[in-house]
């Protein structure tokens, strides 16, 4: 064989393996961003409830204004639009959505100081559907968490690496959220800061 059709063989075998590869790591990112839109689906349950949880506490917890009219804030900034292909807005939406999710485990917490609160069956209901959103929620972390693991484990490994600079593929923030039994109160004034 001619030296020149050797080459032109390696080249093309180059070539289809590079593409290859461009192609997994697209399809990787894609995969990221469905998961993505499944916690936002989640997280959008999330948002329309809160008003109405917001609405019965406010009925009863005149003392707690501050933490109300925070949590009110923390759900527009959650609700606002974001760019799902930068891993930096991504982890600032999520970061947004974990304080959310500690402020409304405080307030929970704080309902428990209003015996009135707690016995109305609303706001038992209320409270019901809000764990089963944040157990959701949870699932959906872990698909995404799954999906990120797959992606930037490619863009990572080598040749990934130069594949995923070329094709200007990023790696993403995991969503993790803290231990529940680690958290210390929240501070809706830092957390608006």
């Amino acid at each position: 064989m001619d030296s020149s059709v050797v080459l032109l063989v390696i080249a093309g075998l180059v070539l289809i393996g590079g593409y290859a590869w461009y192609a997994s790591l697209i399809t990787r990112r894609n995969e990221v961003r469905e998961a993505m839109g499944s916690i936002d689906v989640q997280l959008r349950q999330r948002f329309d409830l809160l008003p109405n949880i917001v609405a019965l506490a406010q009925k009863f917890m005149t003392h707690e204004k501050e933490l109300l009219e925070g949590l009110t804030a923390l759900r527009a900034k959650v609700a606002a639009p974001y760019a799902k292909d930068d891993p930096k807005a991504v982890e600032e939406h999520l970061d947004a959505s974990r304080k959310l999710e500690m402020g409304m485990a405080r307030l929970f917490a704080v309902a428990e100081n209003y015996p009135e609160l707690r016995s109305a069956e609303t706001v038992t209901r209320a409270q019901e559907t809000f764990e089963e959103v944040e157990g959701n929620i949870a699932a959906a972390r872990r698909f995404y968490n799954s999906a990120v693991t797959r992606l930037n484990n490619a863009v990572e490994i080598f040749p990934g690496s130069i594949i995923a600079r070329l094709a200007n593929v990023q790696p993403f923030p995991f969503y993790e959220v803290e231990d529940p039994a680690a958290r210390e109160p929240v501070d809706l004034n830092k957390l608006m800061a």
